[in-house]
């Protein structure tokens, strides 16, 4: 049922809102009780929690899996990482809007804790940046920090238009992504 709850809350909270969604909203959804509800968590706040640590938590997980692998040089890396914010639209699109528009909604703890967690996420991207222009296989006239929020940004703003179910793949939107990255998109011979 906890399971339940969370699916048909990323729904109503991406059509009507967070703040607008009330508890009896989901429970009338569910055609459950308030007292369903409650029994899995103890205010529409901790629920929103629970989705933003639930989304968060794993792409760190898979992050990390990233960064770990020591047979991949920064170019491969940074196309897994882009590859890896877009393969999340299919299966998690709702919950990334929801984790990208309603965080305001946490209390300030709870901001806190998901702030550090995507700051976490940014520098672990920022490395491979770091490490590709220390190894010579990116510009090394480009600041690490702003290509990282560049590349960021692209990605994250995927949620609101990219269709995977379009005619373009999760995999043809991140060669195109990681083309640009990695080669601009001046054409060759121009200046």
């Amino acid at each position: 049922m906890k399971d339940q709850i969370i699916k048909q809350s990323i729904q109503l909270f991406e059509s009507k809102g967070f703040s607008e969604t009330s508890i009896q909203d989901i429970a009338d959804a569910l055609g459950a009780t308030k007292g369903t509800f409650y029994y899995y968590f103890p205010s529409k706040e901790q629920l929103l929690m629970d989705i933003h640590s639930t989304y968060i938590d794993d792409l760190l997980r898979r992050q990390q899996d990233i960064l770990d692998a020591r047979d991949k040089d920064c170019k491969t890396k940074l196309f897994d990482m882009v590859g890896l914010t877009l393969k999340q639209i299919a299966p998690n699109g709702r919950k990334a809007k929801i984790f990208f528009r309603e965080m305001i909604n946490l209390k300030e703890e709870n901001q806190r804790v998901i702030k550090g967690k995507r700051k976490a996420f940014r520098f672990n991207l920022q490395k491979i940046v770091e490490q590709g222009i220390e190894n010579g296989e990116f510009n090394k006239d480009i600041r690490p920090d702003m290509a990282t929020f560049a590349i960021l940004g692209m990605c994250n703003w995927s949620y609101n238009w990219f269709d995977p179910s379009g005619p373009v793949s999760e995999e043809q939107l991140t060669e195109t992504y990681s083309e640009m990255l990695l080669a601009g998109i001046v054409k060759k011979g121009d200046s």
